[in-house]
């Protein structure tokens, strides 16, 4: 499974890096502009930690066809390995992923509310599938629609790749690793939230505690 981040920030990417196995940043306009930074500076400051087999994805703005290409050229542009643009599934954007792909480009289909509009995007070519998972649950069962898309994907022989987002809770991304989701993107906060546990704090705690006493000291030898 690829752990992907959720953030425009470049310096949680290094840390969280540094300890887990991180596949790729994710971003998109409302991150960005959040941030206080333009897309240029955050492009910048991401490609500068993350190495060549981390993937980047960054999307587009406009929401003509003619515009979504010249987003999508821009982006893919901002380095020759895996740099991908993320499409919403709006129909212009299906179209714009089916342009896109026929140009080579790598493609991440986003916005996603519903397993069929996933579907016909995987049909179109998009590379990976964003549903976002804790907003389709207002409209239903948001975990039980990517259940059912990566079925769809087992049974039709896809090779499109669902990566999950918008989480509410770790537990939503713990019940789609166990549904055998390939990939997650998550903030660097949920990351944390998923390893950080008081009770290992407290054993670890112990057996120093036991350690020292035992031998007056805080390493091994």
């Amino acid at each position: 499974m690829e752990l992907v981040l959720d953030t425009a920030d470049a310096q949680a990417v290094k840390e969280v890096s540094e300890v887990l196995t991180v596949s790729g940043v994710t971003t998109n306009p409302t991150i960005i502009t959040k941030s206080g930074k333009t897309p240029e500076q955050v492009a910048d400051e991401m490609l500068n930690v993350l190495s060549d087999d981390q993937s980047f994805f960054m999307q587009t703005v406009a929401t003509d066809f003619e515009g979504m290409m010249a987003d999508a050229r821009k982006i893919c542009s901002l380095r020759s390995k895996n740099m991908y643009v993320k499409i919403p599934v709006t129909h212009t954007g299906l179209r714009a992923i089916k342009a896109a792909k026929a140009e080579g480009l790598g493609v991440l289909a986003t916005a996603i509310y519903n397993a069929d509009a996933a579907f016909m995007a995987a049909m179109n070519g998009a590379d990976y599938l964003a549903p976002y998972v804790n907003r389709m649950e207002s409209y239903g069962d948001g975990i039980g629609q990517v259940m059912d898309l990566l079925e769809m994907l087992s049974i039709n022989n896809m090779s499109t790749k669902v990566i999950a987002a918008s989480f509410k809770n770790p537990h939503q991304v713990h019940e789609l690793i166990v549904a055998g989701i390939q990939a997650v993107t998550i903030p660097p906060a949920v990351a944390w939230s998923m390893i950080d546990h008081p009770g290992t704090q407290i054993a670890v705690d112990e057996f120093s505690a036991a350690w020292r006493e035992a031998f007056g000291r805080d390493t091994f030898m």
